[in-house]
């Protein structure tokens, strides 16, 4: 009769598995490049008067504006891994 299985402490725990995929396999300079293309794109769209106009913009939202993007496609990259088994 067998039980259930039972992980050994050399598996790997999900919160490892995670940031193995989320910082290997290129998954940080692609999201790097989205974030940059993307953040560029939304700061002209959304600050881009504020900066013709020479006023300051809000430092906040153009550094979220880059994270976001960032965040999107890693979670893209590790969500398409995780599925493949990787």
């Amino acid at each position: 009769m067998t039980g259930p299985r039972v992980e050994t402490a050399l598996a790997e725990s999900w919160t490892d598995r995670l940031w193995r995929l989320a910082t290997t396999g290129g998954v940080p300079r692609r999201s790097f490049y989205v974030a940059i293309v993307v953040g560029l794109i939304l700061n002209a769209i959304n600050q881009g008067d504020r900066i013709v106009a020479g006023v300051s913009p809000q430092w906040l939202k153009l550094a979220l504006t880059f994270v976001v993007p960032y965040c999107v496609a890693t979670y893209g990259a590790v969500s398409a891994r995780w599925n493949t088994g990787l």
